[in-house]
């Protein structure tokens, strides 16, 4: 039975058991490409929905614990593999490099109609609006700490003096100095397999990964000591998902933002709205964590120099109403004015020049 059979036994059904305002004319589904049937207030989603993906191990995972969490609201997937700049230029993460290495490709897939949805690692999505996208779902989120990764499972405080920790963050690279200032911080690049046979070969004493990579890609033996928050605050984002829908589908809308998680939606739009007003970009030295609890709001957020000497932090709870994103907005408007008071704007603009 071909498509336009399905459409047509379909419409025939609802037609003969007389639901009230049914609208099935097939010949106008075809015409626009539709496959969302409404019989009043009744909807089948017949339309499956293409995911744009990078083609990384992680990536892939993501893409299907997205297509995973849409099979279980009745939504139909294929995944749309591509490789984006990100994940063929090995040149180091720094200020000469546009933001948004790894996102940008599957953002244009959407926008050129080869993909309905684009799942990002959401500290990797730049802050930038583009009014053709929106963010319509952040699933429920991952943990959030950074992993030292050692052959020892050394703990910050064991690592050998002068040793060289394999990082491309300078978020990460700024904390590991302010705490450990002898430490030698070396870039690296690759997925996180590619980085753990540098580690393997000896090209690092250390590196740092985060945590929901290392669980999602079931590396659980790996030797690690987890960072705690005091030491390592998170990027804006780490740790979860963000899926991306052009902004006029409606039906690719509907269908996403069942996978939403409120609570984590808020935390990450503080968190992201701080990086966007402190005009960071994902690689500036900036950390932010935002963490719900009951109708509380928590943004906590470190802006440091490149060589970690000095930090600005700040942390700042709200009560939440009914307003969620709204409040999330505020309450990182408030800290970040706070935070460029402090010198945040100077600390940001030292650590591009020294690229």
């Amino acid at each position: 039975m071909n498509e336009r059979e399905v459409l047509v036994k379909v419409c025939r059904f609802f037609e003969l058991k007389h639901f009230e305002q049914t609208t099935c004319d097939v010949a106008d589904i075809e015409r626009r490409g539709k496959r969302l049937i409404e019989i009043g207030p009744t909807k089948i989603f017949m339309r499956k929905l293409r995911i744009a993906t990078r083609k990384s191990l992680l990536a892939l995972w993501q893409a299907e614990h997205v297509t995973e969490l849409l099979r279980e609201v009745g939504v139909e997937t294929e995944l749309v593999p591509m490789v984006s700049v990100g994940d063929t230029d090995m040149s180091p993460i720094d200020g000469t490099r546009q933001v948004g290495v790894f996102t940008k490709r599957i953002q244009k897939a959407l926008l050129h109609d080869e993909a309905d949805i684009a799942v990002h690692s959401l500290k990797d999505l730049p802050t930038e609006v583009n009014e053709q996208l929106m963010l319509a779902a952040v699933p429920k989120r991952e943990r959030i700490e950074d992993a030292l990764v050692s052959e020892s499972a050394w703990s910050l405080d064991e690592l050998p003096k002068n040793a060289v920790i394999g990082t491309g963050s300078k978020r990460r690279g700024a904390q590991l100095l302010h705490a450990r200032s002898d430490l030698r911080i070396e870039s690296i690049r690759g997925n996180v397999q590619t980085r753990l046979e540098k580690l393997h070969s000896g090209d690092y004493d250390a590196i740092i990964l985060a945590e929901a990579g290392i669980l999602r890609l079931e590396l659980h033996d790996l030797k690690r000591q987890t960072l705690p928050v005091d030491v390592m605050l998170p990027a804006p984002g780490q740790g979860a998902l963000g899926i991306e829908v052009r902004s006029d589908d409606t039906e690719a809308y509907e269908a996403v933002s069942k996978l939403n998680d409120l609570q984590a939606h808020a935390a990450v739009r503080a968190e992201r709205t701080l990086l966007a007003a402190l005009h960071g970009g994902c690689l500036a030295p900036i950390a932010a964590l935002g963490e719900v609890s009951g109708q509380s709001l928590r943004l906590r957020a470190t802006v440091l120099s490149s060589d970690g000497k000095q930090r600005l932090d700040h942390d700042a709870t709200v009560q939440v109403g009914e307003d969620w994103m709204g409040t999330a907005q505020q309450l990182a408007q408030e800290v970040s004015q706070i935070l460029q008071e402090e010198g945040a704007s100077k600390l940001i603009h030292q650590g591009r020049q020294e690229d």
